[in-house]
């Protein structure tokens, strides 16, 4: 058993798996129980067992191990940082288990033994490879287990032991089936950490027991998971499926990571081309990694039955002896790996069918980027079939892809178009706030709180000119806020808070204040928007683009675009003149503005609202040098789903609520801002809004 140290990748049994077993490490999480009140390096304070980020915001681990917190509750702690000793912890919640309970009356809890943890809020962190390939365990034989353990020194420490595989506990078709490891001492808490293949680089297993007096011990097969619950329902959203919405998020995360210029960190898919892997694989890391990424972005398969007839097309291909089946998209490309065929130019044209029928398949339902993804996979397929492959193969893949493009465009002319549900914040009251910076009192405010009705009018509530402090403004705006939305709310309809400020503060995060009794941020309460308030007349010229492009969002389809940020790199925004000629229907999306906004980005902003843009999205959140492809992703789609401007308030406002609830699925939003401003509605001149009595 080794203890580990980390600290790169020099030495040891090779750079490549040292720097593999770093990129193990940093993934590999501590689980504890919840609550505050004892030491958490101690082996009985709490500790629970091991675990690792399996995808982002997701845990997997042993449900021995999960299910022994209070409620489903548990506390991840983790390195955050790979160049530091200082654990973050972070809360989560089991959210599936297998089996889900423990039958009465039985010792330990029985295979398949897993369970996937929720992180509770959104956080930074790395994420291990897992294998796409079935029963990958029983085919590497050598492994290496990684988990935390008591150290001989007092307190908790990573260990890691090579074992080797024996066989197995039941048969392959057997849900308890483990699989029986020999070798090094596993230690008591290593249960649930990954149980690695060091000569392919990924995970293929996670550790289930530990023998009593003797070396080795159990796991499980990461191909498991796949007997996760189906859901009843259809699925209409990639979250409806979990197993679905964790190895989606998997591929991305690890396709995004590999694929981004900004990134100087080396990828999984860097270390494991390192690495002397297998003879004869047709894919490499690098290319298998970008086109799982690819085939990620698609909506999963209807249902294992329709995955399974499109792999039974397929030549040598006996997917149905697997079990569990294969789920997704992922596995049905690592079952391919085992078909028989004549050369490796056989092998890449089973794969490429493969992709084929992806793009052919029925779907569960469809997103706006989905058409993006369907002409991302053909162009990654043609690249690999012009390099490596016969004319007479080229040629029949372009006539399939004639015929599926045919298909997909016969299907979108025929779907109905989306029913436009009445917009719940259109022609009614908002609250209206206002802050002015005292020029001669740094960080004092005054301010004004109105009520704005459709008319133009806006009713007093409350204002002080005697200056506020930043900080103090929350408890001092509570009341007179209060009083300001019982004026305006409808049942289950709170009104909308527009908060108007100068430039250098539409970054202010108004979203995130407590000013209600229940403690709950304002953003998640109701629709937050902001404004600008430091605006002359404008131009007749500019006063008809905002106006045009006001009406277009209203009428239209919008469509969101990045402006400050290529390929996962800060670009600087286009010039005013420039930004005039983007589509009247565009969203200007800011990837890069930060919690801290310098006088360069301000001025980006100012430029953006200079180009008459009404609405615009920004995220506050966010390392400078953290891959944000999902961000971009997911706010293109959010922007086309919800289609017109008067609906996007509302979608935000979910989009809060559901990072307050802990939905994964919405993190990516954490720390939006939806700049909103209605050339219709101007905000009250110098004197309009009157002292309230």
């Amino acid at each position: 058993m080794t203890q580990e140290t980390g600290g790169g990748a020099e030495g040891g049994p090779g750079q490549a798996e040292a720097a593999l077993m770093d990129l193990v490490r940093d993934a590999t999480v501590r689980i504890h129980r919840p609550g505050a009140g004892y030491a958490t390096d101690g082996p009985g304070q709490g500790f629970l067992g091991s675990g690792f980020f399996i995808a982002p915001s997701w845990v997997l681990t042993c449900a021995h191990v999960a299910m022994r917190g209070e409620g489903r509750e548990v506390n991840v702690l983790f390195r955050a940082d790979p160049y530091s000793a200082e654990l973050t912890e972070v809360p989560g919640v089991v959210l599936a288990a297998l089996p889900e309970t423990r039958p009465a009356g039985v010792t330990g809890w029985p295979a398949p033994d897993l369970a996937l943890i929720q992180l509770r809020r959104p956080v930074e962190h790395t994420c291990v490879y897992v294998t796409e390939r079935s029963e990958a365990m029983l085919r590497g034989r050598k492994v290496r287990c990684v988990g935390w353990a008591p150290s001989p020194g007092g307190g908790l420490t990573t260990l890691s032991g090579d074992c080797e595989v024996k066989g197995t506990y039941g048969g392959w078709a057997d849900a308890d089936q483990q699989i029986r490891l020999d070798g090094d001492w596993l230690e008591p808490g290593m249960s649930g950490g990954p149980v690695v293949d060091v000569a392919r680089g990924e995970v293929v297993g996670v550790i289930k027991s530990r023998l009593d007096d003797h070396q080795g011990g159990t796991a499980v097969g990461i191909e498991r998971l796949r007997s996760l619950t189906v859901p009843a329902g259809p699925v209409e959203t990639e979250s409806d499926d979990t197993y679905q919405a964790v190895f989606h998020a998997h591929d991305r995360y690890h396709a995004d990571r590999h694929n981004s210029p900004a990134s100087t960190e080396r990828t999984w898919a860097d270390v494991q081309s390192d690495l002397p892997g297998p003879p004869g694989r047709v894919l490499s890391p690098k290319r298998r990694i970008d086109l799982l990424g690819r085939l990620a972005e698609f909506p999963p398969p209807v249902s294992t039955r329709n995955l399974l007839a499109l792999l039974d097309g397929l030549p040598n291909v006996h997917a149905r002896d697997l079990r569990p089946a294969p789920r997704g998209w992922r596995d049905g490309l690592g079952s391919l790996y085992d078909a028989r065929v004549r050369d490796r130019d056989a092998a890449l044209e089973l794969v490429l069918r493969y992709c084929m029928g992806v793009l052919a398949a029925d779907r569960p339902f469809d997103v706006p980027s989905t058409r993006t993804a369907t002409k991302s996979l053909w162009e990654w397929v043609k690249r690999v079939a012009d390099e490596d492959l016969s004319r007479d193969f080229r040629q029949e893949l372009v006539l399939h892809w004639r015929a599926v493009r045919q298909r997909r465009d016969q299907e979108h002319q025929r779907a109905p178009a989306p029913m436009d549900e009445p917009a719940r914040y259109g022609e009614r009251a908002f609250v209206l706030l206002e802050l002015e910076p005292r020029g001669w009192e740094r960080d004092l405010y005054d301010w004004r709180i109105g009520v704005a009705r459709p008319t133009g009018e806006v009713l007093p509530v409350a204002e002080d000119s005697q200056g506020t402090g930043l900080g103090a403004l929350p408890e001092r705006l509570a009341a007179p806020l209060a009083e300001a939305f019982r004026r305006c709310d409808e049942p289950d309809s709170p009104a909308v808070l527009q908060v108007a400020v100068v430039p250098a503060l539409l970054g202010l995060d108004v979203d995130n204040w407590q000013v209600t009794p229940d403690g709950l941020p304002l953003g998640v309460v109701r629709p937050v928007v902001v404004r600008r308030t430091d605006q002359g007349p404008p131009t007749d010229e500019l006063d008809r683009l905002r106006r045009t492009r006001w009406n277009s969002i209203r009428n239209a389809v919008m469509r969101a675009e990045v402006i400050d940020c290529e390929d996962g790199m800060a670009v600087r925004v286009p010039e005013v003149t420039d930004l005039h000629a983007l589509a009247h229907e565009t969203v200007p999306v800011l990837c890069r503005y930060g919690d801290r906004p310098g006088p360069e980005t301000t001025a980006g902003l100012v430029r953006v609202l200079e180009g008459g843009f009404g609405v615009a999205l920004w995220r506050r959140t966010g390392e400078t040098d953290a891959v944000c492809t999902e961000f971009h992703r997911r706010a293109v789609d959010t922007v086309a789903e919800v289609r017109t401007s008067d609906r996007l308030p509302q979608k935000i406002h979910e989009l809060r609520q559901g990072v307050r609830a802990g939905r994964t699925e919405m993190y990516w939003s954490d720390g939006i801002a939806l700049f909103y401003d209605d050339p219709h509605y101007s905000l009250p001149g110098s004197g309009q809004l009157l002292e309230a009595p």
